[in-house]
């Protein structure tokens, strides 16, 4: 019986060219090789498929150039005419993730040729396309490779012979909104009391009806005297210094910037521009106001309106970015304003 045929796409950093410093790694077909990740996926698949090509990109190339890194690697995997194609997996790397999620649901929409990868349940990539691409949920670093490769090999040899797959209690993969029926051992009364005692006597247990977890944030009172308040601008647009110089990503963004703005008056065409992927760009180019209104505020400074407009802003992208990574920076940007006074932020997004 032949093996089945598969093509792993994984980034820079797996193919072991480099880290941040080589993310913008073209897209690069290698036939015949098994890299990295692969080298676990191959022991598990033991003689029941084999890897005949890897492509590996740059996490920031396919995001800053997601269009053509998109065509080229689907025109990479056609030429290969596998079975199944694996990506990642990706962990909690953000970038990563929505690299892996974007190209494994285009195989699958565009190719016919069915797809698995697998991440950390906060990456942005798992919400973007766990409903679009079969997703087993991983640990948040590369400490569960073991773990995320025992569960991806045989749903990817699944979907490779053209099984059935059952669901996703049974998979390991992240719910997707479609049910799959199947038989437990228990019924669902004794379910239920068996989850009722280990509630009661303070032991883990796994409900079958996840609730939602929502984050809630109690506001702070309101500023009583704005007219003697220092008031901060904070962004996700992604509002930066001409040319980017902290080289913040379009997408998924790793970190933020600060930057004085002690004297500017006006962000112009010709010193600031934006950074951000997640929407055109033409408008808060020619004007960042749009987005940083700093104009607005030094006006109101003027007037008397505000007591005065902190020396400093902090930007950021949103677009993609983890929420774990968004409240990290929040924190620490938080420390910062509350050790330089600042009475009160204004939020802006895109």
């Amino acid at each position: 019986m032949a093996k089945i045929k598969v093509v792993h796409y994984i980034n820079q950093f797996f193919a072991q060219i480099g880290g941040e410093e080589k993310a913008d790694y073209p897209a690069e077909l290698r036939v015949g090789e098994t890299v990295g990740p692969g080298l676990a996926f191959a022991a598990n698949f033991k003689d029941e498929a084999e890897i005949i090509a890897t492509i590996v990109c740059g996490d920031s190339y396919f995001n800053e150039n997601l269009e053509k890194a998109k065509a080229d690697i689907l025109a990479m995997v056609k030429e290969q005419k596998p079975d199944v194609f694996i990506a990642g997996p990706a962990f909690n790397a953000g970038r990563y993730g929505v690299a892996c999620g974007t190209i494994a649901a285009a195989v699958q929409e565009e190719l016919g040729i069915p797809a698995v990868t697998g991440m950390y349940v906060e990456n942005p990539g798992a919400d973007m396309f766990k409903n679009h691409v079969y997703m087993i949920a991983t640990k948040n670093n590369a400490a569960g490779m073991r773990g995320a490769v025992a569960k991806m090999a045989p749903l990817a040899l699944k979907l490779g012979k053209g099984e059935p797959v059952g669901a996703s209690a049974e998979e390991g993969y992240m719910p997707n909104g479609i049910r799959v029926n199947f038989f437990e051992k228990k019924r669902g009364s004794a379910r239920a009391v068996d989850m009722l005692l280990k509630k009661l006597a303070g032991k883990p247990f796994e409900t079958e009806y996840p609730m939602p977890n929502f984050d809630r944030v109690a506001p702070n009172p309101a500023v009583k005297d704005l007219a003697h308040a220092k008031i901060a601008l904070v962004t996700s647009g992604g509002i930066v210094p001409k040319g980017n110089p902290d080289h913040i990503e379009s997408s998924s963004a790793s970190h933020y910037g600060e930057y004085d703005i002690t004297g500017v008056t006006d962000l112009t065409e010709d010193t600031y521009e934006t950074a951000h992927g997640g929407y055109d760009p033409v408008y808060a180019n020619q004007d960042a106001d749009r987005v940083l209104p700093i104009d607005v505020l030094r006006d109101m400074e003027k007037e008397g309106v505000i007591g005065e407009l902190h020396h400093l802003f902090y930007t950021t992208v949103g677009n993609g970015t983890a929420v774990a990574s968004a409240k990290a920076f929040a924190a620490e940007i938080g420390r910062k304003l509350k050790a330089d006074g600042v009475d009160a932020v204004i939020l802006t997004s895109t």
